[in-house]
């Protein structure tokens, strides 16, 4: 802890260490929403929870600076629970363990929260700081953004009063993100009745893990083995090749997360068990081969005997679904021809769980485009109603355009330039941000993100690079200071 709190600047620090020992998981957010209300009433400024369960605080000009355009300050306070198998941490009572790494800071055993705990951090440093100089600060903080940005979709018209939107959940230091793609939910569900279990048949679980997951938007590109898929392909083989048969699957546990994990219980005659057990080593031969230069981490596809389960997937239904997974479209789709080093459109295949009597598929959709975006949902409707599942969707949200003529980023790129005598990169991302969301509600807005570095987030691995918080705090602060008149 001392080491964390000695590092520079330490008023984000010591606000990050703060938060970084509240529990933040997307959904339950109560102790970080009064965390943060008495924290604003200590910093001696306005704050208040608005209907959407966002914390706004609220700090005025500094003598000669009313005139100034008001600045919005914009981060999320939720953080994606993942935690590596053997960990046992309780993302709802535990607080998260940081420490230093050379010039990373991690999580043990965890994700580490600096998405977007570091943006919050810097919001609470700028509201207690009695030495900046600035005009009229708003600052909202979010709830709930992993799981559907559902603070900015409802946050409520006129609430904010500011002119410029400075977000601060970009992951690149020294580039400045001036647009973002949107997004939508589709989950694919299905009920059925489920069928005995032959008692005479032995059962194996199958468990696929080791991978590397990620930020199923900023890392899709990369390649990165997704569990879900990885397993359709063996357990389709393993029906074909040892009359096996499916009686539960669960795998992936955040919709904006690529699957790290996935585990089945497939039931099949006690005389091919062993013959399955060594077709699964050699998938794991495969599928090392097949991702070597991506998944470094060591892929483990592991299979050992359980007790038989009483009853499983009938067969229709069980080769349906997994028609329907292997059919699924997963990863990018098409990037932007404009600017064909970013991503446009992509899906992730999230989420499955499939065992008592219930089948369920999530999955995200992402573009920068609409018609992309609706492209992609019929896609997947249509994949998955073949099989015949109810496709539904929801927390869809717009793209965000950019608009390179923007004030405030010519204004942090004069004064990136000024501070660290390099040029500052403009850049799209395929991440999903709230700006547009936000614009939606208050399109006068001038728009702009940045944030420190940070690396792997949404995975355990998830990482901030120390010395990109400092340079990040002085253009904050200076920008603030240059913040042009109304």
């Amino acid at each position: 802890m001392n080491e964390i709190l000695n590092l520079q600047p330490q008023c984000i620090w010591k606000n990050f260490y703060a938060l970084t020992q509240v529990p933040r998981p997307s959904g339950h957010l109560e102790k970080v929403q009064q965390f943060l209300l008495e924290f604003g009433q200590q910093a001696g400024v306005e704050a208040f929870k608005d209907p959407a369960g966002n914390i706004v605080f609220r700090k005025p000009a500094t003598p000669g600076y009313e005139n100034r355009k008001g600045i919005i300050l914009q981060a999320h306070m939720d953080m994606v629970p993942q935690k590596t198998p053997e960990s046992t941490h309780n993302f709802e009572t535990d607080p998260i363990q940081p420490w230093i790494d050379g010039e990373w800071m991690r999580a043990t055993g965890t994700t580490l929260g600096a998405d977007n705990g570091l943006g919050v951090a810097a919001i609470m440093a700028i509201m207690e700081a009695k030495d900046l100089q600035h005009g009229p600060i708003d600052a909202l903080i979010t709830r709930d953004e992993e799981t559907g940005m559902f603070g900015a979709n409802e946050l409520p018209e006129g609430e904010l009063q500011g002119d410029i939107l400075l977000n601060l959940d970009s992951e690149h230091w020294g580039r400045f993100v001036i647009g973002s793609a949107g997004g939508i939910n589709v989950t694919a569900s299905l009920d059925y009745k489920e069928v005995e279990t032959d008692p005479d048949d032995a059962a194996v679980r199958v468990t696929i893990k080791g991978l590397r997951g990620g930020h199923s938007g900023l890392e899709i590109h990369e390649g990165r083995a997704n569990a879900n898929k990885l397993m359709v392909r063996l357990v389709r083989e393993a029906i074909e090749e040892f009359d096996a048969r499916l009686a539960c699957w669960q795998g992936g546990n955040m919709r904006n997360a690529i699957p790290f994990k996935a585990e089945v219980v497939l039931t099949l005659p006690k005389e091919n068990v062993g013959s399955l057990k060594e077709f699964c080593a050699d998938w794991q031969e495969d599928f090392k081969d097949e991702y070597k230069q991506i998944e470094t981490l060591g892929i483990e596809v592991l299979a050992e005997d359980v007790e038989t389960p009483k009853t499983e997937v009938p067969v229709e239904i069980q080769d349906n679904l997994i028609d329907a997974i292997y059919a699924c479209h997963d990863g990018v789709i098409r990037m932007i021809p404009s600017y064909p080093e970013v991503v446009e459109t992509s899906s992730n295949l999230a989420i499955i769980g499939i065992g008592g009597g219930k089948a369920s598929l999530k999955i995200l959709a992402r573009s920068s485009r609409e018609d992309m975006k609706d492209y992609v949902v019929k896609t997947l409707e249509s994949c998955f109603s073949m099989a015949g599942m109810k496709v539904e969707t929801a927390g869809s949200y717009g793209g965000w355009d950019p608009n390179p003529d923007s004030e405030i980023l010519h204004l942090l790129l004069r004064e990136y330039k000024e501070l660290f005598g390099q040029d500052g990169i403009i850049q799209v991302d395929h991440a999903g941000l709230e700006c547009s969301v936000i614009l939606g509600k208050y399109p006068h807005l001038d728009v702009v993100s940045l944030g420190p570095t940070m690396k792997s987030p949404h995975t355990t691995s998830e990482r901030a690079l120390i010395a990109t918080v400092e340079p990040f705090w002085q253009l904050l602060k200076k920008t603030l200071q240059d913040v042009p008149q109304k």
